[in-house]
């Protein structure tokens, strides 16, 4: 629980560190008009107005009160209050030459030394460093109590003040002046307006990034079935694919496989026409076409080749497809034969 409260406390404060960065941001860019405040030793403020009057503004009541003038000038406008040194404490510094650039950081530590408030009860300002030697610089610090320097400031929040800054010069005015804090006038009322804005932001971002979340989830895990699903049918699609592929090449293997097996080959034939035929029988002309066989060529002796052709294991049905004939200057018949090829594997008649 402690922990909880912690990241709550946290949030807030970071919370209002934005709201009121936010608005000391828009109040810098939107302040168009600067009037100056000089207070005087009756304890009123002389306004510089842009039109060059000075006009008198005193504080009443914890309310600025002026004419109509001046509080139209001052409406919408930056004002800078120049306070009289007698509300302040000064004390003079001195610092390393490197400490310039860590002089707020060191001026915040030193205010309990230096001061009797502590860093949060003061308003705290410094001037420009002075050099004492080359090693060492010189600062004043001016500071005065916070309750007394804000209620100075929101007194002229009424007025239609946007934004206020106030400084003091030292007695000694080789110092400058110093700056010793700076709000806007209706600084509390715009960051919590601010605030409440962001707080409502952030519910909406946390709102559509819950909602985002749960689509994703949703959504991402429906898309991720059908992606599932359609890749599953992608592969059961190839396998059938692969299948009938494998299918087909081993049809056409078979195929060819058994048109091997019967059909008969060249070589094969001539070597059994080379054992059959007699030593008197030439071949001059030998197709094959299929199954079949058509040989043209000379013998002595025609009739008898039918019977050789027929006894061999690779042919069978030897018939003459023409006329045996004989020319004078062949030496001797013209025989024009065909039979049937046995498959090359089949087993002999």
């Amino acid at each position: 629980m402690n922990f909880l409260r912690q990241i709550a406390a946290g949030f807030s404060g970071w919370m209002d560190c934005v709201a009121g960065a936010v608005v000391a941001a828009f109040g810098r860019l939107s302040a168009a008009k600067v009037v100056r405040l000089t207070e005087q030793p009756d304890g009123t403020f002389t306004a510089e107005t842009p039109a060059g009057k000075p006009a008198p503004v005193k504080i009443a009541g914890g309310t600025a009160a002026c004419s109509g003038e001046t509080a139209a000038a001052l409406k919408d406008c930056r004002v800078e209050l120049a306070l009289r040194p007698e509300r302040f404490l000064f004390r003079t510094l001195e610092l390393p030459k490197r400490a310039a650039e860590f002089l707020d950081g060191i001026v915040r530590e030193q205010i309990d030394r230096i001061t009797p408030w502590t860093a949060n009860e003061a308003v705290v300002g410094s001037s420009k460093p002075a050099e004492l030697g080359s090693d060492k610089i010189a600062v004043t610090v001016a500071a005065a109590p916070r309750a007394q320097i804000v209620a100075l400031v929101q007194a002229f929040g009424p007025l239609g003040v946007k934004s206020a800054v106030v400084s003091t010069t030292p007695k000694d005015a080789a110092s400058g002046a110093i700056t010793v804090f700076e709000q806007s006038a209706a600084g509390a009322l715009q960051t919590r307006q601010v605030r409440r804005r962001l707080a409502a932001g952030l519910t909406i971002a946390a709102v559509l990034a819950g909602l985002a979340l749960v689509a994703d989830v949703v959504i991402g895990g429906e898309l991720q079935s059908r992606q599932n699903d359609m890749t599953r049918r992608i592969a059961e699609r190839r396998g059938i694919i692969r299948a009938g592929n494998d299918a087909v090449a081993t049809g056409a293997m078979t195929k060819l496989a058994r048109r091997k097996n019967q059909t008969p080959a060249d070589v094969i034939v001539l070597e059994a026409l080379s054992k059959v035929l007699p030593d008197n029988t030439y071949v001059t002309e030998l197709r094959i076409e299929g199954d079949k066989m058509q040989i043209v060529g000379i013998t002595s002796d025609a009739p008898s080749l039918i019977g050789l052709i027929e006894q061999s294991p690779h042919f069978s049905r030897a018939t003459f497809f023409a006329p045996t004939t004989r020319s004078p200057s062949d030496p001797g018949d013209r025989y024009h034969i065909e039979a049937r090829i046995k498959p090359v594997f089949s087993p002999p008649s």
